[in-house]
């Protein structure tokens, strides 16, 4: 948008809905992408417009003929540029993401929460779980924001709860939500490759969220991605880098009726592809979402051999 456009709108946009007209035809008009934490233009406007009047969102239709300040114009305007001229995705603008129902401070240090494994965690993973009794010790692997972790923790709120990552940085930030959510005492922080800050330690439940995506789809994303950290995303020519470590070793941090909940996204094809003779439970969700599987302790142990082949 140029000066004269933004000059022209703030005096013309009166209102709350006159913003959220405009952001979202601005978005559309853009041609940005939507996929973190919103998936289309509106509801993006609807998220920047009310975070830049202090607002909560659901007081939208409250205030959406409400007529807006100069002062109020201008900032929200400068939003709207800002999302379009940077390709900025909006959980980094607002430093504000929701995961499993529950907020998140998110910044460029990790990436914006998006898994499906959340619907997993609200429903404590029914009918997953081999044993009747709720998991003591759970395992956050790679937690970045620390999502994952917290979620669990309010899941389960008796289970000790490890959040590991190698990135100093994402674990600076899934403190500041472990503080946020009062949950110090519950959510552990480890820097970990993997499993080595954990030696020793055994798990009722792993989950993990690790970078999967292969070079193919690292090449080919959006901008709005190329501000998350490099790290987070790609992980070798298949994506598997680090999913093959997580396969080989966590059998040996899991109890006897221990289970690995694992996402790999599109790279699914190729996790069949590396082992067509795991039985790989793939597992589906109501709210959309695809590539992730179970593995119980047993099967780990069976198909270990496999596993290490392939490291």
């Amino acid at each position: 948008m140029s000066e004269l456009n933004i000059s022209s709108a703030v005096e013309q946009l009166e209102t709350t809905g006159d913003f959220v007209r405009f952001a979202a035809s601005q978005f559309n008009k853009a041609e940005l992408y939507f996929g973190h934490g919103t998936n289309n233009a509106w509801d993006e406007a609807v998220a920047l417009v009310m975070f830049g009047l202090h607002l909560p969102e659901h007081l939208l239709n409250d205030v959406f003929s409400c007529k807006l300040t100069g002062e109020e114009k201008l900032s929200l305007m400068s939003i709207i540029e800002m999302r379009i001229s940077q390709e900025i995705p909006a959980a980094y603008i607002t430093n504000q993401a929701v995961f499993a129902n529950l907020p998140f401070y998110v910044d460029q240090r990790v990436l914006v929460p998006r898994s499906p494994i959340g619907e997993l965690i609200e429903n404590q993973f029914s009918g997953l779980l081999t044993s009747n009794e709720l998991p003591e010790r759970i395992l956050d692997l790679c937690t970045g924001s620390g999502c994952i972790a917290i979620a669990c923790a309010y899941a389960f709120p008796d289970a000790e709860v490890d959040a590991v990552d190698l990135s100093i940085d994402a674990l600076n930030v899934a403190n500041i939500n472990i503080e946020n959510h009062g949950l110090t005492e519950q959510v552990i922080p480890i820097q970990s490759d993997v499993f080595s800050g954990v030696k020793g330690q055994v798990y009722d439940l792993i989950v993990t969220n690790p970078p999967y995506v292969d070079q193919e789809d690292v090449d080919a994303l959006p901008e709005e991605y190329l501000h998350e950290p490099e790290m987070g995303l790609g992980c070798g020519e298949d994506g598997l880098d680090i999913v093959r470590k997580i396969l080989a070793e966590s059998a040996s941090h899991l109890s006897e009726n221990g289970i690995l909940i694992c996402e790999v996204g599109n790279s699914q094809v190729h996790v069949a592809s590396v082992y067509p003779t795991v039985p790989f439970q793939w597992l589906s969700f109501e709210r959309g979402g695809h590539g992730v599987f179970m593995l119980t302790k047993a099967q780990l142990d069976e198909f270990s051999e496999v596993f290490e082949q392939n490291l």
